[in-house]
Protein backbone atom coordinates (compact mmCIF):
# COMPACT_ATOMS: atom_id res chain seq x y z
CA UNK A 1 0.00 0.00 0.00
CA UNK A 2 1.31 3.45 -0.95
CA UNK A 3 1.13 6.44 1.37
CA UNK A 4 -0.79 9.38 -0.15
CA UNK A 5 -1.59 11.52 2.89
CA UNK A 6 -1.94 11.87 6.65
CA UNK A 7 -4.95 13.16 8.52
CA UNK A 8 -3.75 16.27 10.33
CA UNK A 9 -6.72 17.43 12.41
CA UNK A 10 -10.48 17.95 12.46
CA UNK A 11 -11.80 21.01 10.61
CA UNK A 12 -15.05 22.60 11.71
CA UNK A 13 -17.93 20.91 13.53
CA UNK A 14 -19.36 18.76 10.73
CA UNK A 15 -16.79 16.00 10.63
CA UNK A 16 -14.37 17.36 8.04
CA UNK A 17 -10.62 16.82 8.43
CA UNK A 18 -7.50 18.51 7.08
CA UNK A 19 -5.15 16.16 5.22
CA UNK A 20 -1.42 16.65 4.80
CA UNK A 21 -0.95 15.39 1.24
CA UNK A 22 1.90 13.06 0.31
CA UNK A 23 1.11 13.19 -3.39
CA UNK A 24 1.71 15.40 -6.40
CA UNK A 25 -1.85 14.69 -7.56
CA UNK A 26 -3.83 16.39 -4.80
CA UNK A 27 -7.06 17.21 -6.62
CA UNK A 28 -7.22 13.88 -8.44
CA UNK A 29 -6.35 11.80 -5.41
CA UNK A 30 -8.65 13.54 -2.92
CA UNK A 31 -11.75 13.66 -5.11
CA UNK A 32 -15.24 12.68 -3.96
CA UNK A 33 -15.61 8.91 -4.11
CA UNK A 34 -11.93 8.13 -3.48
CA UNK A 35 -11.30 5.39 -0.92
CA UNK A 36 -8.30 5.08 1.39
CA UNK A 37 -7.14 2.52 3.91
CA UNK A 38 -6.04 3.36 7.44
CA UNK A 39 -4.63 1.27 10.26
CA UNK A 40 -5.12 1.97 13.95
CA UNK A 41 -5.78 0.15 17.21
CA UNK A 42 -9.20 -0.61 15.78
CA UNK A 43 -7.61 -2.47 12.86
CA UNK A 44 -7.79 -1.71 9.15
CA UNK A 45 -10.54 0.68 8.06
CA UNK A 46 -11.66 1.95 4.66
CA UNK A 47 -12.55 5.65 4.41
CA UNK A 48 -14.43 7.03 1.38
CA UNK A 49 -14.50 10.75 0.62
CA UNK A 50 -18.00 12.29 0.63
CA UNK A 51 -16.96 15.94 0.24
CA UNK A 52 -13.70 17.60 -0.73
CA UNK A 53 -12.07 20.96 -1.33
CA UNK A 54 -8.50 22.24 -1.33
CA UNK A 55 -7.60 25.04 1.06
CA UNK A 56 -4.12 26.60 1.01
CA UNK A 57 -2.82 23.54 -0.81
CA UNK A 58 -4.17 21.05 1.73
CA UNK A 59 -7.29 18.93 1.15
CA UNK A 60 -10.22 19.41 3.50
CA UNK A 61 -12.39 16.32 3.22
CA UNK A 62 -15.39 14.67 4.76
CA UNK A 63 -15.74 10.89 4.91
CA UNK A 64 -18.88 8.79 4.51
CA UNK A 65 -20.34 8.03 7.94
CA UNK A 66 -18.51 10.84 9.76
CA UNK A 67 -20.70 13.87 10.37
CA UNK A 68 -19.51 15.32 13.69
CA UNK A 69 -16.19 16.54 15.03
CA UNK A 70 -16.46 13.90 17.75
CA UNK A 71 -16.51 11.19 15.07
CA UNK A 72 -13.24 12.26 13.43
CA UNK A 73 -11.10 13.22 16.42
CA UNK A 74 -9.80 9.65 16.60
CA UNK A 75 -8.63 9.84 12.97
CA UNK A 76 -6.00 12.56 13.58
CA UNK A 77 -2.52 11.29 12.73
CA UNK A 78 -3.65 8.28 10.70
CA UNK A 79 -1.98 7.53 7.38
CA UNK A 80 -4.08 7.31 4.22
CA UNK A 81 -2.94 4.56 1.87
CA UNK A 82 -4.03 3.09 -1.44
CA UNK A 83 -3.04 -0.07 -3.34
CA UNK A 84 0.05 0.49 -5.49
CA UNK A 85 -1.83 -0.52 -8.62
CA UNK A 86 -4.09 2.51 -8.05
CA UNK A 87 -1.21 5.00 -8.35
CA UNK A 88 -1.21 7.45 -11.22
CA UNK A 89 0.90 6.24 -14.18
CA UNK A 90 4.12 8.20 -14.63
CA UNK A 91 6.15 9.21 -17.64
CA UNK A 92 9.18 7.18 -18.66
CA UNK A 93 12.18 7.56 -16.30
CA UNK A 94 10.02 9.12 -13.62
CA UNK A 95 9.59 7.24 -10.35
CA UNK A 96 7.62 7.29 -7.17
CA UNK A 97 9.74 8.00 -4.13
CA UNK A 98 8.75 4.78 -2.40
CA UNK A 99 10.10 2.87 -5.42
CA UNK A 100 13.55 4.44 -4.94
CA UNK A 101 13.81 3.96 -1.17
CA UNK A 102 15.71 0.76 -0.41
CA UNK A 103 17.54 0.66 -3.74
CA UNK A 104 21.23 -0.26 -3.61
CA UNK A 105 23.44 2.46 -5.12
CA UNK A 106 26.73 1.67 -6.83
CA UNK A 107 29.00 3.53 -9.22
CA UNK A 108 29.53 2.41 -12.80
CA UNK A 109 33.00 1.36 -11.65
CA UNK A 110 31.50 -1.10 -9.15
CA UNK A 111 31.97 0.86 -5.89
CA UNK A 112 29.15 0.23 -3.43
CA UNK A 113 27.84 3.56 -2.14
CA UNK A 114 24.97 2.37 0.06
CA UNK A 115 21.18 2.22 0.09
CA UNK A 116 18.60 4.96 -0.49
CA UNK A 117 16.92 5.84 2.80
CA UNK A 118 14.75 8.70 1.54
CA UNK A 119 14.29 11.19 -1.29
CA UNK A 120 14.59 14.91 -0.49
CA UNK A 121 13.42 17.83 -2.56
CA UNK A 122 10.56 17.99 -5.02
CA UNK A 123 9.74 18.68 -8.63
CA UNK A 124 12.38 21.40 -8.85
CA UNK A 125 15.10 18.95 -7.91
CA UNK A 126 15.32 15.62 -6.08
CA UNK A 127 18.18 14.20 -4.04
CA UNK A 128 18.74 10.58 -3.12
CA UNK A 129 19.82 10.31 0.50
CA UNK A 130 22.15 7.30 0.55
CA UNK A 131 23.54 5.68 3.69
CA UNK A 132 26.62 3.49 3.46
CA UNK A 133 30.23 3.16 4.56
CA UNK A 134 30.84 6.85 3.81
CA UNK A 135 27.97 7.88 6.07
CA UNK A 136 25.15 9.86 4.49
CA UNK A 137 25.72 10.88 0.87
CA UNK A 138 23.45 13.10 -1.24
CA UNK A 139 23.13 12.12 -4.88
CA UNK A 140 21.25 14.39 -7.31
CA UNK A 141 18.57 12.41 -9.12
CA UNK A 142 19.49 13.42 -12.64
CA UNK A 143 19.83 11.44 -15.84
CA UNK A 144 23.48 12.50 -16.15
CA UNK A 145 24.37 11.03 -12.75
CA UNK A 146 21.84 8.23 -12.19
CA UNK A 147 22.56 6.47 -15.46
CA UNK A 148 20.65 3.27 -14.67
CA UNK A 149 17.65 2.80 -12.39
CA UNK A 150 16.32 -0.74 -12.15
CA UNK A 151 13.27 -0.67 -9.90
CA UNK A 152 12.61 -4.40 -10.22
CA UNK A 153 16.17 -5.22 -9.09
CA UNK A 154 16.19 -2.34 -6.54
CA UNK A 155 19.49 -1.07 -8.00
CA UNK A 156 20.73 2.36 -9.08
CA UNK A 157 24.03 2.82 -10.93
CA UNK A 158 25.55 6.28 -10.78
CA UNK A 159 28.31 8.11 -12.61
CA UNK A 160 29.19 10.83 -10.09
CA UNK A 161 31.21 13.89 -11.11
CA UNK A 162 34.64 14.10 -9.52
CA UNK A 163 34.37 14.99 -5.84
CA UNK A 164 30.59 14.52 -5.53
CA UNK A 165 30.70 11.61 -3.09
CA UNK A 166 33.43 13.21 -0.97
CA UNK A 167 31.64 16.59 -0.92
CA UNK A 168 28.37 15.17 0.34
CA UNK A 169 29.56 12.46 2.69
CA UNK A 170 29.24 12.59 6.48
CA UNK A 171 31.74 10.92 8.75
CA UNK A 172 31.34 9.57 12.23
CA UNK A 173 30.45 13.03 13.54
CA UNK A 174 27.41 13.13 11.28
CA UNK A 175 28.47 16.57 10.02
CA UNK A 176 28.60 17.55 6.35
CA UNK A 177 30.85 20.05 4.65
CA UNK A 178 29.29 23.50 4.95
CA UNK A 179 27.13 24.49 2.00
CA UNK A 180 27.14 21.11 0.28
CA UNK A 181 23.40 20.48 0.54
CA UNK A 182 22.50 23.84 -1.00
CA UNK A 183 25.02 23.46 -3.80
CA UNK A 184 23.77 20.03 -4.77
CA UNK A 185 20.15 21.14 -4.66
CA UNK A 186 20.91 23.80 -7.26
CA UNK A 187 22.48 21.23 -9.55
CA UNK A 188 19.82 18.53 -9.22
CA UNK A 189 16.87 17.98 -11.55
CA UNK A 190 13.51 16.36 -10.89
CA UNK A 191 13.04 12.71 -11.69
CA UNK A 192 10.89 11.53 -8.79
CA UNK A 193 7.29 11.95 -7.82
CA UNK A 194 5.32 11.44 -4.66
CA UNK A 195 1.84 10.18 -4.78
CA UNK A 196 4.51 12.54 -3.25
CA UNK A 197 4.92 13.32 -6.20
CA UNK A 198 6.84 9.28 -4.02
CA UNK A 199 -0.66 9.56 -6.61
Amino acid sequence: MALVGRIAKPHGLRGDVVVKPETDFVEERFAVGSTFWTRSARGDEALTIASARVQNGWPVVGFDGFSRIEDVERLAGLELRIPEDALQPLAERTYYQHQLVGCAVETTGGEQVGHVTRVDGGIAGSLLVVNGSRGEVLVPLTLAICVEIDIAAKRIRIEPPEGLLELNETGGSGQRAAGSRRERRRQSAAASRQETSGS
